[in-house]
């Protein structure tokens, strides 16, 4: 929008925010209308808090109240937001860092609704063939047949034969509905027990749990149905005789007499207690499964295969028999997206003269939804590929990509790191994107701290100085030139390239001790290999979709964790490496019960502290009591949570403090033991620093305050909620456990460790990971951060795209030395740059 014409409210105006660790700030804010406004600080120190918990929960809150009182009842509405004042905000979107994983029943052309045009190009605009096999060339009849009403809708005559038959509608073509195929119901995949996780060791007897099944919850007593029906429980499964393996794999279900020996020696006997052999046990837990956590167990029982009567493509096989320019639908779904301008070239060439303007205009819509993600670096998908196997960044370009399709207007958009699985390439077509939504009218919101996004942006509000407590105040604001001369910015130094990133210099990596990796012929990885240096920090680089995930994830991590079983796509593999451990940035816990004490085993050693007390023998406190997730111990109004949620019907549900406990979380029985004057409660609410010199005498709980304080959590509560940490608090958090002993021969991979990362902040995560190298470590790190990449002493780099273009190493060695040398790639020509802006070369 224009300035000169820009009439009304110029900000959104924020007073007396308080929410988290954003207490009552102490200088008005004043977020920009219209514009691309940038919100960047250190991990942890409220950006969040203010994009999220109040510019979009008060945006969509707004909104919702003019929606009608039987409508909000119906929709998850955001709390009220803790601000004083907040005085012109637009109704909201939001985009969350970390979108949710779609179903098995969700593809990259179904979520971004691509596959609807497609399933109309071939309704409308198809060859049929006819009940007796006359293929019938497309006319504008067709399409008109389907605008027919009652009995004649889509009726069409062959002119061949004559015979009248119908032709196939959209919804015809959607394996979703009326076209799956009737095998696997459109999921393009059939399951099977797998006799292996049946029996995962015949080695063992029964008893010893030879029967993986029979462990299932309610199953445990099948044991004993076996013994009553001759079977041995005591020898390995693999010598009892066919008689007994037909018993317990395919045995009847039916109902026997049994009798049951307790532990005490008495003996129960029972006359109808169903028996369900190995394999209807696992059928008859799947019946009854409620919880998602049964279904992933129970699913490991099963094998996943693609279904042989549509091959994977989850369509009703008559459905190919229609054409569109040569191809059938199935063919088309597994185009890229990069491809599909091809196949409309082609169609439109194919199509007779009356049908053009119809064609145009359906194509039309197919080049709107296209645009955003070609621009968005997505052309190497599918529209077949899988929702559920897209990485978070993949997720939120297509969130963004459809949210740009609606062309709204007046509205805020909040990003929360946009960035995410970018490679710097695609970061140029993401700004064109979000200047696209600032010229439709809207005013933008991005928490990012990716440097590029930052100088595009209009204008620019750090929130600091630190993390925690220590954070959410406003330390710096203005366009991102200003903040170069800014001596209380902490993003300026990184703006003007001023900030050192590295201390690391040109340097040779032996290869003679280094984990040794083949792989052929899965996805785009075709006849490669690749060697991992041990105890090094080796980067694994490359456009999105080139290959990283497909060569470290799913090829070298199970082939390390299971050599006796590899990938199938892994050739060759020799290694020393004996251990994996994998860290990402998804919260920590489940629920608000999980707290950076309880994640840790400080509260194991603060509970057992507590019932050495005298106070707690004299009361029989043992150390069950001293946790606020035992009913002994837990306040009784609020169960443990210290809150209480009230329904108020159609406005949103109200969160107020426990009135019983004030929030501490525990019975008042609890709260009255004392540890030099604390009580746990009070120790919850300490911070990790603060508590390091109160328990300096408690060496096992000191060891651990001092590794939270040495990966930068020093501000940390012991009682704060780890779901709530952002991705930078949880991966430093899950690297505290591995920071206490040796990690020789034990590989640590890293994907996007840098999410949600402050430049600041990745520097504090390279001296951790510096840590566990020289306890022996060997670290790889999937990334896109040049920072990163800078400071490894390895770097594999895959390209030269992604998709069909991708799949191949471009480049690997030292990273001082790669841009030095004369070797290219799309990564390094972005590294080469990243160097000369931080004087490096």
């Amino acid at each position: 929008m224009n300035e000169n014409t820009t009439v009304g409210p110029q900000a959104i105006e924020v007073r007396g925010a308080n929410i988290n660790n954003l207490q009552n700030i102490d200088i008005d804010i004043d977020i920009p209308l219209h514009k691309f406004v940038a919100i960047t600080g250190p991990s942890g120190a409220g950006k969040s808090s203010l994009a999220m918990g109040i510019l979009y929960a008060e945006g969509s809150r707004r909104y919702l109240e003019a929606l009608s009182t039987y409508t909000r009842r119906r929709i998850t509405q955001a709390k009220q937001v803790g601000v004083k004042e907040i005085k012109h905000i637009p109704s909201a979107i939001a985009l969350r860092q970390r979108p949710s994983i779609p179903s098995e029943r969700s593809t990259v052309g179904s979520m971004t609704e691509i596959y609807n045009v497609i399933r109309l190009i071939f309704s409308r605009l198809g060859s049929p063939v006819c009940p007796n096999g006359h293929r019938i060339a497309p006319s504008l009849s067709i399409s008109q047949a389907m605008d027919n009403s009652g009995e004649k809708m889509g009726k069409i005559n062959c002119p061949t034969c004559g015979v009248e038959f119908s032709a196939k509608s959209a919804e015809d073509f959607a394996y979703n509905s009326a076209g799956a195929c009737p095998k696997c119901h459109g999921t393009g995949q059939v399951q099977t027990l797998d006799p292996e996780k049946i029996i995962p060791d015949d080695n063992k007897s029964i008893n010893e749990g030879a029967v993986a099944s029979w462990r299932l919850p309610g199953r445990n007593f099948m044991n004993t149905v076996a013994a009553t029906l001759g079977v041995r429980l005591d020898v390995p499964f693999k010598d009892l005789t066919p008689k007994e393996k037909n018993i317990v794999l395919y045995g009847k279900k039916k109902k026997y007499a049994v009798d049951f020996h307790t532990s005490t020696g008495r003996v129960y006997s029972t006359d109808g207690t169903l028996y369900e052999n190995a394999y209807e046990a696992v059928y008859a837990s799947l019946k009854t499964a409620k919880t998602e956590r049964s279904l992933v167990r129970i699913n490991k029982f099963f094998k996943f295969s693609t279904c042989p009567l549509c091959h994977g493509n989850r369509l009703n096989p008559e459905l190919l028999k229609q054409i569109v320019a040569g191809k059938n639908i199935a063919q088309v779904a597994n185009l890229t997206l990069g491809e599909l301008s091809k196949f409309e070239k082609k169609t439109l060439n194919w199509l007779p003269d009356n049908v053009q303007a119809m064609a145009k205009v359906i194509f039309k819509d197919l080049d709107d939804n296209l645009a955003p993600l070609l621009d968005l670096g997505l052309d190497y998908l599918t529209l077949a590929r899988s929702g559920n196997t897209l990485s978070t960044g993949e997720l939120q370009r297509i969130q963004l990509a459809r949210t740009l399709r609606t062309e709204t207007t007046g509205v805020l958009y909040v990003l929360d790191e946009p960035t995410i699985g970018l490679h710097p390439d695609n970061v140029a077509g993401l700004i064109k994107i979000l200047r696209r939504l600032i010229s439709q009218g809207n005013s933008l919101v991005v928490v990012d701290h990716e440097v590029s996004v930052i100088e595009a942006a209009d204008w620019v509000i750090e929130i600091g100085p630190q993390a925690g407590e220590k954070g959410g105040k406003v330390v710096a604001q203005g366009k991102p030139g200003e903040l170069i001369n800014n001596p209380k910015s902490m993003i300026g130094k990184y703006l003007a390239g001023n900030a050192k990133i590295t201390n690391l210099k040109k340097q040779s990596v032996n290869l003679a001790h280094a984990t040794q990796l083949s792989v052929s012929n899965y996805f785009n990885l075709h006849d490669i290999t690749i060697a991992v240096p041990d105890e090094k920090l080796t980067a694994i680089t490359g456009f999105s979709g080139a290959g990283k995930t497909s060569l470290i994830l799913d090829s070298l991590v199970p082939a390390i964790k299971n050599p006796q079983h590899l990938p199938a796509q892994v050739t060759n593999i020799t290694t020393s490496i004996k251990t994996v451990v994998s860290v990402d940035a998804k919260p920590v816990g489940k629920n608000t019960r999980s707290c950076v004490a309880t994640y840790t085993s400080i509260m194991d050693s603060l509970r057992r502290l507590f019932a050495s007390l005298p106070a707690s023998k004299a009361e029989n406190l043992k150390m069950s009591a001293f946790s606020y997730n035992n009913k002994q111990g837990a306040c009784p109004t609020c169960q443990g949570l210290g809150s209480i949620s009230l329904d108020l019907q159609y406005l949103p549900d109200m969160e107020q403090v426990c009135p019983t406990c004030h929030g501490r979380r525990f019975a008042s029985k609890i709260l009255k033991i004392k540890w030099h004057n604390y009580s746990i409660a009070d120790i919850l609410e300490l911070s990790v620093n603060d508590a390091i010199s109160i328990f300096a005498q408690e060496k096992k709980i000191l060891r651990e305050l001092d590794l939270l304080k040495q990966v930068g959590l020093g501000y940390l509560h012991l009682g704060e909620s780890t779901p709530e940490l952002s991705g930078g608090e949880a991966q430093r958090l899950k690297l505290t456990k591995h920071l206490l002993k040796s990690c020789k021969q034990t590989l640590f991979v890293f994907d996007e460790p840098s999410i949600g990362l402050h430049p600041s902040d990745v520097q504090i995560l390279l001296k951790v990971l510096r840590h566990l190298q020289a306890k022996g470590a060997t670290i790889i790190i999937i990334t896109h951060d040049l920072d990163i990449m800078t400071n490894c002493d390895y770097l594999i780099d895959l390209g030269p795209k992604g998709g069909i273009n991708g799949g191949q190493v471009m480049a690997t060695g030292n990273p001082f030395a790669l841009v030095n040398s004369q070797k290219n790639s799309l990564t390094l020509q972005y590294l080469r740059q990243h160097f000369v802006n931080y004087h490096l070369i």
